[in-house]
């Protein structure tokens, strides 16, 4: 087994890898916009204090940011098998689907989506969870 977290990305919130490799199988934690100093890409604060939260950045982000960790384990998304998508309001899932299909067409990896009541931050709208498949070098 092979696990890790990467300097360059947003810390774990608990104790846990970014990403964990065993055998051929690689499995992503749960992923969100949330870059390296905190901030959250998709979340901008106007003049007047309040948020404006923009599902598509959000959607572009998380799957750029779990190309990385795949990388990190030198993989891609073409080798995701699996998705499980966490969104705060349903209301969000045309744009959030939209985003997504730029980078997955139906031979992409399954997928499930679902609803919930809250994310580990208020600027967040969505986080993914991920499983490749990519066998290890036989040499």
């Amino acid at each position: 087994m092979n696990s890790k977290v990467l300097k360059q990305n947003a810390q774990p919130l608990g104790n846990y890898p970014h990403v964990k490799r065993v055998g051929d199988f690689i499995y992503v934690s749960g992923t969100s916009s949330r870059r390296h100093d905190n901030t959250h890409v998709g979340a901008v604060q106007d003049a007047e204090g309040n948020w404006r939260l923009d599902i598509e950045a959000q959607t572009r982000a998380v799957i750029l940011n779990i190309q990385s960790l795949l990388q990190s384990m030198d993989a891609d998304l073409s080798d995701l098998i699996d998705m499980t998508t966490f969104l705060v309001d349903m209301k969000d899932f045309k744009g959030y689907n939209s985003v997504y299909g730029t980078f997955f067409d139906y031979t992409g990896p399954t997928r499930t989506t679902v609803a919930v009541h809250q994310l580990p931050h208020p600027n967040l709208l969505i986080e993914i969870k991920a499983i490749a498949y990519k066998p290890l070098s036989k040499s």
